[in-house]
């Protein structure tokens, strides 16, 4: 078995054994047999992984989102976690094109605050870093609310 797939089973396990193994049959509809197959590391196993249906399932009720921020580490790239859940209902696209104009008004205004003396301090980077982040939640919401818009036409 590739180090990749011993890492991604790792993690799965770690996510149903999270959530519980009682609890990850339920969410998921599949047998305690069936999840642990998805993580073992036996031969007849090893090209066996979670649909990622279920992952996203399972992160949705557990305390950490394991297979994802084993996805992206694989990948070289860094999660930024919160406490906000991402799937709570918004003001819609309206709503999301107020908080975005005010959210890149924000930006532009520590952006025009740091530049005034010529150079970036790292206080003043991390702040700008902040609120790039922050604009980058609102774009985030309002692409979920388009992408809802558009496969839901009626509401």
């Amino acid at each position: 078995m590739s180090i990749v797939s011993s890492y991604l089973k790792k993690h799965t396990e770690s996510l149903v054994k999270d959530v519980g193994v009682e609890a990850a049959c339920k969410v998921t509809g599949k047998s305690k047999a069936t999840l642990g197959r998805y993580y073992s590391d036996h031969d007849d196993h090893a090209e066996r992984f979670m649909p990622i249906d279920a992952v996203a399932a399972l992160e949705q009720v557990a305390s950490f989102p394991h297979v994802t921020s084993a996805l992206s580490e694989l990948k070289g790239i860094t999660l930024s976690y919160d406490q906000t859940r991402r799937n709570a209902p918004s003001g819609g696209v309206n709503g999301d094109v107020i908080a975005l104009s005010q959210r890149f008004a924000m930006l532009m205004a520590e952006y025009t605050l740091s530049v005034e003396d010529g150079k970036i301090t790292i206080s003043e980077a991390k702040r700008l870093l902040r609120e790039t982040l922050e604009l980058q939640k609102v774009l985030l919401d309002m692409k979920l609310n388009l992408e809802h818009e558009v496969s839901n036409p009626d509401g």
